[in-house]
């Protein structure tokens, strides 16, 4: 199964739904919580290119922000991207 990661932020709403669709996929991920991280921030926007969370990963690979996976979900992509 392919590894998953997400930065988040605690008290995001998009967060908190992007997680949910992975958890509705059935995939485990790693959470990456940048609230009170600088460190973790910096990484995220060096990997994406993006400082908005969340930003989803997966394999090393950005897929995306929560907008993102919802638009592969819709299309039937979602799930090969994940690795099922």
């Amino acid at each position: 199964m392919a590894e998953i990661e997400i930065y988040t932020s605690p008290f995001c709403g998009f967060c908190h739904a992007a997680k949910k669709l992975l958890e509705k996929k059935g995939v485990a991920y790693t959470e990456i919580d940048v609230k009170m991280k600088s460190d973790k921030r910096r990484e995220m926007t060096e990997r994406s290119g993006k400082s908005s969370v969340p930003q989803i990963f997966v394999d090393g690979e950005h897929l995306g922000d929560c907008m993102e996976i919802m638009e592969m979900d819709a299309d039937d992509e979602l799930a090969a991207r994940l690795g099922l």
